[in-house]
């Protein structure tokens, strides 16, 4: 099975050829990648890598490739306030889909980008766990809403929009093409050409 972090590319050097990883080749530009499910191995690798470019150059723009279904609000929320407290300003770019915990990441970059046919979609976060006795439940529904607020929150700040207009789009699931991302706040350009430092 193909796996992209294995991807190499070779590099000429006084000392004769070398493979290097194409992930460490991207991370000398300031790129780096959420692709796949949010989880606590893609959020930490993330936070590690934003970590390591701030002591690198604390001033220098980070380019943050976004193609995810979204998954954990915990580790999604890490990854998202690192991303807001390290000084790099972070452009991110959506390529194929960011989805959920994912397209609030995308759209908490300070430039927002989008791939001609990249879609968002926004919707309330999902109950994962259920059964057990009503005071039981009855927590695990407070502790939603109260997540769904911040979700919210988060998103009404970056788009422009009111709370009450984030509410009603994540309500259900609602997917913006490029233009229809751009026109709520979502995103800020649609990008037709990829050159470095973008």
């Amino acid at each position: 099975m193909y796996n992209p972090n294995e991807a190499k590319i070779i590099r000429e050097s006084s000392c004769g050829y070398h493979l290097i990883p194409i992930h460490d080749e991207m991370l000398s530009h300031r790129e780096v990648e959420l692709v796949g499910e949010v989880d606590a191995d893609s959020a930490n690798a993330l936070i590690r890598q934003l970590r390591y470019l701030q002591r690198e150059d604390p001033g220098a723009w980070v380019t943050l490739y976004i193609n995810s279904p979204g998954g954990s609000v915990d580790s999604g929320m890490a990854l998202y306030d690192v991303m807001q407290a390290v000084s790099c300003p972070i452009r991110t770019v959506c390529v194929g889909l960011a989805a959920s915990m994912a397209a609030l990441l995308f759209v908490s970059g300070a430039e927002r980008g989008m791939l001609p046919h990249s879609r968002l979609m926004i919707h309330d976060p999902l109950i994962v766990q259920t059964g057990g006795s009503a005071l039981k439940l009855k927590a695990v529904s407070d502790d939603l809403m109260e997540t769904r607020q911040i979700i919210a929150r988060v998103i009404a700040e970056h788009s422009g929009k009111s709370m009450d207009e984030v509410l009603a789009k994540t309500a259900s699931d609602s997917y913006f093409r490029a233009e229809e991302a751009i026109e709520f706040g979502l995103a800020d350009q649609i990008i037709t050409g990829l050159s470095d430092g973008e």
